[in-house]
């Protein structure tokens, strides 16, 4: 099996309370994955109710309601209530309730526990549902993408390459990422035209700009406490151009001694260096992310962020007037890396569940096909300013939006240098990162003490015969 991102997942959830509560253990629910992912739903009579056409693939029963449950973060929610419009126009008869949530685990484990799952959940976001305790009881979504979309093509050909491996375990695909995210680091193209600043391609460069911001009365970095990990997110990035894949096999397989590697050293010490010269906002450990984010995007006190391609949208009312919002890949230490500059982090998030036992597990399969079909995944890069894994929905001019024309440059610039990992999400390691990456960051650490914090919580894991293991190659 392969893994890639997916959404931030809590560790306690994997582990924890939540995982009894959804009354599978944990390695059961793995072990039964793994021995029957392509079998037979085993939904609920009366959640497929109807017989099955070209109209309704999936046997969506007549004039049903559609329990839509969508984390409410950089994306909002709007995107899918056009897609629940969709369905209503569709299939005569329908209602589709669209509910926001942002900590999807704590909010619906009663509903969970009591047999009332959702239709189709958004498990995104810091308190998204830990999918290795749920595999077994999640919908196998190929149906979802062997059937056509509603202008007529089918699903999985209209889709961007590899987009579907995050989802995929053995041969069940228990989720669809819909969102196609690009990882770089952030800047106002107007500023840096402004002060005739260069984007950093190195980390000994990053130091550089740093002095020159400082002199202006600016940082180079910002962060907000809820959101120190997105910069574990461009340590990991960078470490991987440097060292190649020895260092992402590494990382994502656990590896006694991953967080040592040379190439993980070197950028964790250049990290180090900038924190210790100044050059990073101080405080950010006690302030709110979107707040911390407002410093970099409306305050202009910082002038580059580390960050998913959903920033734009999610401070598109906290960004100064042009500003020229724009992406660039994450730096390498040297220029002999063993991936090039324009190697690039990018994967396809926000999964997309249907429970098995959901009350209309049907419906929640027809919104996802509305949702992929090319009008909403048009609507949703119009307006939210992000690409979803639904090829050809963004102009050349990406709707006025200069982040999101970057997006595209560096995806072509990229070519076949693409590359993710899935290790953090996976077994749901953020919460406990977030602590250390917080303490790092407020310069209250120092990189032999976050290494070894690392490295106990992946040597934790790993050891842990209760967690099963998922080998990437």
């Amino acid at each position: 099996m392969t893994i890639q991102d997916t959404p931030l997942v809590r560790r306690d959830f994997l582990r924890g309370a939540l995982a009894t509560a959804f009354a599978v253990p944990l390695a059961g629910t793995i072990a039964s994955c793994a021995g029957s992912g392509t079998a037979k739903s085993t939904a609920p009579t009366g959640s497929r109710s109807a017989a099955s056409s070209a109209k309704n693939p999936f046997g969506m029963p007549a004039s049903s309601t559609v329990d839509a449950v969508i984390f409410n973060g950089g994306y909002g929610i709007d995107y899918a209530k056009f897609a629940g419009k969709m369905v209503e126009k569709e299939q005569s008869g329908a209602t589709v309730k669209v509910s926001p949530a942002t900590k999807i685990a704590q909010e619906l484990q009663p509903r969970f526990v009591g047999g009332n799952p959702p239709d189709v959940i958004d498990n995104s976001g810091a308190g998204s549902i830990g999918i290795a305790t749920v595999l077994s009881q999640l919908e196998d979504l190929k149906d979802v993408v062997d059937a056509k979309n509603y202008e007529g093509k089918v699903i999985k050909d209209t889709l961007y390459p590899g987009v579907l491996k995050p989802g995929t375990f053995g041969d069940k695909l228990a989720a669809i990422n819909y969102v196609l995210t690009v990882f770089g680091v952030w800047y106002s193209a107007s500023l840096f035209e402004q002060h005739g600043w260069t984007v950093p391609k190195t980390w000994d460069e990053m130091m550089d700009l740093g002095a020159k911001a400082k002199k202006e009365d600016k940082y180079l970095f910002c962060w907000g406490k809820e959101a120190a990990t997105y910069y574990l997110t461009l340590a990991i990035g960078s470490a991987i151009k440097e060292g190649g894949d020895e260092v992402r096999l590494a990382l994502d397989n656990l590896k006694e001694g991953c967080w040592s590697l040379p190439a993980v050293q070197d950028v964790l010490k250049a990290m180090e260096k900038i924190i210790k010269a100044g050059y990073v906002k101080p405080g950010g450990s006690g302030t709110q992310f979107t707040a911390a984010q407002a410093q970099w995007s409306n305050a202009e006190e910082a002038i580059l962020y580390p960050s998913g391609s959903w920033i734009e949208n999610e401070m598109k009312k906290e960004t100064k007037k042009g500003f020229k919002m724009t992406g660039a890949p994450a730096p390498t230490v040297t220029t002999n890396s063993k991936m090039p500059y324009e190697a690039l982090h990018s994967a396809a998030a926000e999964a997309y569940i249907v429970p098995t036992k959901a009350k209309n597990a049907a419906g929640g399969k027809e919104f996802l096909r509305a949702m992929l079909s090319k009008d909403a995944a048009t609507n949703f890069a119009k307006n939210i300013l992000s690409s979803t894994i639904v090829k050809d929905t963004v102009p050349a001019d990406g709707f006025g939006s200069t982040a999101l024309v970057s997006q595209t440059k560096m995806l072509e610039a990229a070519g076949d240098k693409v590359f993710t990992w899935g290790f953090v999400d996976f077994y749901g390691m953020n919460t406990d990162l977030l602590v250390l990456w917080n303490t790092f960051l407020d310069g209250k650490s120092d990189v032999a003490t976050l290494t070894k914090g690392m490295q106990q919580l992946t040597d934790k894991i790993r050891n842990d015969d209760s967690i099963k293991k998922v080998e990437v190659s």
